[in-house]
């Protein structure tokens, strides 16, 4: 199973927010390229990013920081937050990010995702964010009544290859993730999924592991690696 490392840009800084919300925000580094290439040191084959800014606004950016983290580091990047059409995944492609990670638009403009997925093939990502068990899009900052498992299955019937399924309420709160969830998903579809949300120790690495066979491809680590709770190099002799 994969542990993937975040890194959430908001106004050029390496930033957490709590469940979301851009007013509960915490800087933790002033150089976001200096957190990849430490992330890339410490092992992780994979990097996950989010315009957080970009998410709310519809609009990338955060450009000129993504760029350079591609440019410093050997390891793939994915990206999210901002990419509603066609245009906007093309553009980060360009720079040399790997995967794309759309969200808003699964539910805003499914003919925009239909035509990205034709285009990009595996370098689209789905992102799938919930709050009780309902999607939330811009940035999570509007709610929605479409059923999140509902909506994976819908994604996979489109021909996405991956998904990244996100619980809001333990986002950022260092309080486990949320496994019955993440079950749900997995057994939904049968497609690769990678959970996000709450993961803050060993033991959350372990439990998520016991859904790989079910299709959990991994899970993002936000908040722990910056607090120091967890350690990204136990974190992923754990998953293992």
């Amino acid at each position: 199973m994969l542990v993937i490392p975040a890194i959430d840009l908001s106004a050029g800084q390496v930033v957490r927010l709590a469940r979301g919300d851009m007013k509960q925000k915490t800087v933790y580094s002033d150089d976001p390229v200096a957190m990849a290439r430490r992330w890339a040191d410490e092992g992780a084959q994979i990097l996950h990013m989010v315009d957080l800014d970009g998410a709310v606004s519809g609009k990338l950016a955060n450009l000129e920081a993504v760029t350079e983290i591609v440019e410093a580091i050997d390891i793939p990047v994915e990206l999210g937050g901002g990419l509603r059409t066609v245009a906007d995944v093309q553009r980060v492609l360009d720079i040399g990010v790997r995967y794309a990670i759309m969200g808003t638009a699964a539910l805003r403009d499914r003919s925009e995702l239909e035509a990205a997925v034709a285009r990009f093939g595996d370098q689209l990502i789905v992102g799938i964010d919930a709050r009780d068990g309902k999607v939330a899009v811009e940035g999570w900052t509007e709610g929605s009544d479409i059923d999140a498992i509902q909506l994976s299955q819908q994604m996979e019937l489109l021909g996405v290859e991956r998904l990244i399924c996100t619980d809001i309420a333990t986002d950022g709160m260092l309080v486990g993730p949320n496994l019955a969830a993440m079950r749900r998903f997995c057994q939904a579809v049968d497609i690769p999924i990678v959970a996000s949300g709450g993961v803050s120790s060993v033991e959350d690495i372990k439990a998520l592991r016991e859904l790989e066979p079910q299709g959990l491809l991994g899970c993002i680590v936000g908040r722990a690696l910056y607090t120091g709770d967890l350690a990204l190099s136990e974190a992923i002799a754990a998953a293992q």
